[in-house]
């Protein structure tokens, strides 16, 4: 059987990005360079053989998908279980805000990020249970051929940490930049992750 091929694929910069502020679900939109950003890996990927986008439905995600299907031709379907991980109380913080806030809390999470439930939001157990599945269909869908999936860091993590065997507690590990760019080729006996995380406007022919 042919190989599934995901393109695999985080939103660009958001507005405030650059002050690494928690956002979650918060619908925030990109900046400029965000948009620039996904107008670059929209180019770099324009004469794959790409037959569907799809994105998480908050909108910096959908610009981001937007982005990347128009050199395509296609227009992207927005799925909600492809959403960023909700974090409640947090979003809109930055670490520094929390660990000063919730010092106890802030200590718990990093001793136990799979399981660790944010004040108000989710855990990486109940993030990964949302969007496996939804991934799933998605690769069912297109079987044997390429799709792309525009998603968040938290999202991307869960996929790449499932495609490698590696245990949700080590998901920072994986780099997740905005636009950044995974391959990740799935064959009948195992998922191969062919690049990771490539910056805007890198060669992601595979």
């Amino acid at each position: 059987m042919a190989s599934t091929w995901l393109y695999l694929i985080r939103h660009g910069e958001v507005r405030e990005g650059t002050e690494g502020r928690f956002v979650g679900h918060t619908d925030v939109p990109l900046s400029e360079t965000g948009l620039e950003q996904m107008r670059r890996v929209g180019r770099a990927l324009a004469d794959l053989p790409i037959e569907a986008v799809y994105s998480s439905d908050l909108l910096r995600s959908r610009q981001s998908a937007a982005e990347v299907a128009r050199p395509l031709g296609l227009a992207p379907v927005a799925v909600q279980a492809l959403r960023e991980m909700a974090m409640g109380r947090w979003e809109g913080l930055t670490l520094r805000e929390i660990s000063a806030r919730d010092p106890d809390l802030f200590s718990q999470w990093l001793a136990r990020l799979d399981t660790f439930v944010f004040p108000g939001g989710e855990s990486l157990l109940q993030l990964r249970a949302r969007v496996l599945p939804a991934l799933g269909e998605i690769l069912d869908r297109h079987a044997g051929r390429r799709v792309a999936v525009v998603a968040h860091g938290g999202p991307n993590r869960v996929i790449l940490a499932e495609a490698l065997g590696l245990p949700l507690a080590h998901v920072l590990r994986l780099g997740q930049e905005y636009g950044g760019l995974s391959l990740i080729q799935y064959r009948a006996e195992m998922a191969i992750v062919r690049r990771l995380n490539q910056p805007p406007g890198a060669d992601h022919a595979g």
